[in-house]
């Protein structure tokens, strides 16, 4: 992994960034737990520093406020003559128009409500033509690998796993020539990396793949709730994206695009609302959306991403991102003080991150690190390998790293208390004791209390195995 001037390549950006950073960051808008206090190991608490934001950020208090709203309505949509049924299927069907209208959606796109980006991903994997090629970057998370890895089949479409280049215009070259090695019917990349927040231009490969006669989809999950996208600017034709990490942790996602694979495709669950007509004999099949929505469909969880999908076009323009870049860039110079401590990068000419960065500490696990961040801090970041271990491999991070992530509510503060608490764990270490149960480091004898929330009694006995899979 290698330490970057993020900025270095444009001074004029980098001193206009860098007077931004220097006084202090407000939450752009208020979040639900945005005041919640964390006991730790010295048995003082203090406000949760929240820096994991790309794996599930908080509701929006706007969303929470929003579900309460609507939550007396609730009733089965779409079939029901009731009432409140047809409030209902008018809150989710406003719902989906709200969302595909936050991406930009075309006219003749369709939104098709799914569970989150992982879910819309493998959806969109059942319905590329049969004997289609699929081409994906090594770079990806595994919800945009794995679905296309799988389908993979002699019967079906083939996918190429792409390597890239050191450099983003070197992987835009190796695009093109691979393109136009063979037809492919898809081309499927991350509109920001989950690792390091970068990115390929997405106009650009969108002009290679059409000219190449392959459709383009992007996996927004990182992308939509920290710059927002347009699938009428930049051509794509398919766009996914999470709830959960678009401030409405309410369970639903959403998949975005063309109409015509969405249609005839293979309906991604059989069951209830999917269809016309039932004999014994056939079956005939809704269009999307309907056909791929079978069952009761999450329609608060659709409500509530709509609601955030509002929030967030109706802040001002560019504040979204001038509220990024200042945390990003006074973390980035940050971390760089703390000896010992390097910070990743995919490519030196990509373009500005969003509100993600990956970095290591030398001679550190990062589990440990994590462990004593959240035990001695409060404060909240990811370790492991985020769902990419290709891409962490070739960082040279096979072993895991450490990820903070910003958003919306969050302050200079928690960025400044991550910095602090990173500098005394090198220069000082540790106060309390840690060692690793079940593959998780945990702190030796913790004496922290449970929150007094129903269904925590039984915590204490399960911890190490709630912390999940080790480099996960």
């Amino acid at each position: 992994m290698t330490a970057i001037a993020e900025h270095a390549a444009c001074p004029a950006v980098a001193d206009a960034t860098h007077e931004r950073a220097a006084g202090p960051v407000d939450a752009l808008l208020p979040v639900v737990g945005g005041d919640t206090t964390v006991p730790l190991v010295d048995g003082t608490q203090r406000v949760y520093a929240n820096l994991d934001y790309a794996a599930s950020a908080p509701a929006l208090q706007a969303v929470a406020e929003r579900v309460t709203e609507v939550l007396p309505l609730y009733a089965s949509v779409h079939r029901g003559a009731g009432y409140l049924s047809q409030v209902s299927t008018a809150l989710y069907e406003a719902a989906r128009q709200a969302v595909a209208r936050f991406v930009d959606a075309r006219e003749d796109d369709v939104a098709i409500v799914t569970r989150n980006t992982t879910d819309s991903l493998n959806l969109l994997a059942g319905v590329v033509p049969a004997g289609g090629r699929v081409l994906v970057l090594d770079l990806e998370h595994h919800a945009n690998l794995l679905p296309w890895l799988r389908s993979s089949d002699p019967n079906g479409h083939r996918t190429t796993i792409l390597p890239i280049a050191p450099t983003v215009a070197g992987t835009l070259d190796a695009l093109a020539a691979e393109l136009a090695s063979q037809p492919y019917a898809l081309v499927t990349v991350s509109g920001a990396s989950n690792v390091t927040g970068e990115a390929l231009p997405v106009g650009r490969v969108v002009e290679i793949a059409h000219a190449a006669g392959a459709r383009v989809a992007v996996d927004g999950a990182q992308l939509v709730p920290h710059r927002g996208f347009s699938l009428a600017r930049t051509g794509a034709d398919y766009v996914a994206f999470s709830g959960h990490k678009t401030y409405a942790p309410f369970g639903a996602g959403v998949l975005v695009g063309r109409r015509d694979w969405l249609d005839s495709g293979t309906p991604y669950l059989a069951g209830g609302g999917a269809v016309r007509d039932v004999r014994s004999d056939r079956t005939v099949w809704q269009p999307a959306p309907a056909r791929h929505e079978a069952g009761s469909p999450n329609v608060i969880g659709a409500i509530a991403l709509a609601e955030a999908c509002d929030a967030l076009a109706a802040l001002p323009a560019g504040a979204l991102e001038a509220h990024e870049r200042a945390l990003r860039t006074r973390l980035v110079q940050g971390l760089e003080g703390v000896p010992g401590v390097e910070v990743a990068r995919i490519w030196p000419d990509s373009d500005e991150p969003v509100g993600v960065l990956t970095f290591t500490v030398a001679d550190h696990d990062p589990g440990l690190v994590a462990a004593y961040l959240a035990a001695e801090h409060g404060i909240g970041v990811r370790d492991g390998r985020f769902c990419a271990h290709p891409l962490l491999a070739r960082l040279g991070a096979s072993g895991g790293a450490i990820r903070a992530s910003v958003g919306v509510g969050t302050t200079s503060e928690a960025v400044d208390r991550l910095v602090a608490a990173l500098h005394a764990y090198v220069t000082e270490g540790a106060r309390s004791s840690y060692e690793v149960v079940d593959g998780c480091w945990a702190v030796v004898d913790d004496t922290r209390p449970l929150l007094a929330v129903h269904g925590l009694d039984h915590l204490a006995a399960t911890a190490a195995a709630a912390c999940g899979p080790a480099l996960d």
